[in-house]
């Protein structure tokens, strides 16, 4: 009895802690707090690089310029696009308006109320699937994309 009720205590500590992530969700972070976690991340994996891979203090340099250049290119590459992306929003916005100006035109105010109605909780519906889609850890189809390859079975 008492093997049984350690293995059941054990178990649900186990499952307790594994609930637990060290990190909090990325949008949840400040901008300071996130900067700080990926430089910890970039520190963890150059130290394990360096330890599996034997490296000398010299090429440790090397690949740490080289880690710190990717970055730069990225968050460069992210600002370039974020221009982009915010012309192309606008850009979708007009063409929204647009339609609805021309919807308001051919349906009666009534029926021009109950599509925009119809129209909107369909996008909240959306929303909620969006949500419920990304799951509780926030990273979307990227927590699908980390999970270990299943073996074949046999036939």
């Amino acid at each position: 009895m008492k093997k049984i009720f350690l293995t059941l205590a054990l178990g649900i500590a186990t499952i307790t802690f594994a609930q637990q992530s060290g990190m909090e969700k990325p949008g949840k972070m400040d901008p300071e707090q996130r900067k700080a976690e990926m430089q910890k991340r970039q520190q963890e994996h150059l130290d394990k690089m360096s330890k599996d891979l034997n490296l000398s203090s010299e090429q440790v340099k090397k690949v740490k310029a080289l880690q710190d250049k990717q970055i730069s290119e990225m968050q460069a590459n992210m600002e370039k696009n974020k221009e982009a992306r915010k012309a192309k929003m606008t850009e979708m916005q007009k063409k929204r308006e647009a339609h609805d100006a021309e919807m308001k035109k051919i349906l009666t105010p009534e029926q021009y109320q109950k599509w925009d109605a119809d129209r909107k909780a369909k996008m909240e519906k959306r929303k909620e699937m969006m949500k419920d889609r990304a799951g509780k850890d926030g990273f979307g189809k990227r927590k699908m994309m980390n999970k270990p390859a299943e073996a074949p079975v046999a036939p």
